[in-house]
């Protein structure tokens, strides 16, 4: 990915560190923001700009930095999301209570964090990407999407994340965007792990979607996967890649999630 110039969001901790640390490592000149990314367990290579992305101006400087700088943007990777916060209130654990119990704030971080900040990203990467015609948006998602995972507000704005990639797949495909959603399995993040109640065996490392992304970004023919959903070990099995370990998880059916 050397000579190409790629943002990810929200890529202080989780799946969004790994990405760019990923892309880092295939030669990608790399941004990557969140609001404590300064903090962030990053390669020295990568550049870190503090950004929240419910702030609409936060967002438009990261932007403005990147046209400064690069004049080019060829990746944006939407892994910035919020509604995990707070799991416990008034000492009960709410995230798996009906939908009619969960708390709103849960529904505006989730939408506010996730699927609008994806949605902003994806508005000035776009105007970026379409004079050069070329470009990836990729938005992480999963299976909640698709069937209930715990918590129904989760699998709505998951469901929304994929929408998003759907639409705005139709509009860029003739500038020569692609645009897909990416359904990573269950990812060894730092709250997986200090959770310590999960079953690690076909887990994933954060840096296996930055991976994906990687081997995304450098096919010619990227846009046979655009508007699509696609899952992270799937592709690694396509592509060929491995995990850090050298390993290739198997890819989860929906049943098994």
């Amino acid at each position: 990915m050397e000579g190409q110039v790629a943002l990810v969001t929200g890529a202080s901790r989780g799946v969004g560190r790994g990405v760019a640390a990923a892309l880092h490592a295939a030669g990608a000149t790399v941004v990557a923001t969140g609001r404590s990314v300064v903090a962030a367990d990053l390669p020295p290579g990568v550049t870190r700009v503090a950004c929240d992305h419910t702030n609409d101006a936060d967002t438009v400087a990261v932007f403005a930095k990147i046209a400064a700088e690069y004049g080019r943007l060829d990746v944006l990777v939407n892994s910035a999301w919020g509604g995990y916060e707070r799991m416990v209130e008034d000492g009960r654990f709410t995230w798996p209570a009906p939908f009619h119990e969960q708390p709103l704030w849960r529904w505006d971080a989730m939408f506010a964090a996730g699927v609008r900040s994806a949605f902003t990203a994806s508005r000035h990467a776009a105007r970026l990407m379409i004079p050069a015609r070329r470009g990836l948006i990729a938005n992480v998602s999963f299976w909640a999407a698709q069937k209930r995972v715990g918590n129904a507000l989760y699998g709505v704005a998951k469901a929304a994340t994929d929408k998003l990639t759907e639409e705005s797949a139709l509009d860029l495909a003739p500038h020569g965007i692609a645009v897909v959603s990416l359904y990573p399995g269950l990812v060894r993040t730092e709250a997986v792990l200090a959770a310590g109640v999960f079953d690690l065996s076909n887990s994933e490392s954060p840096e296996l979607t930055g991976r994906a992304v990687a081997a995304l970004a450098r096919d010619p023919d990227v846009l046979r996967h655009t508007g699509r959903v696609r899952v992270v070990a799937a592709l690694a099995r396509e592509y060929g890649f491995t995990d850090v370990d050298g390993r290739q998880p198997r890819p989860l059916e929906a049943s098994e999630v």
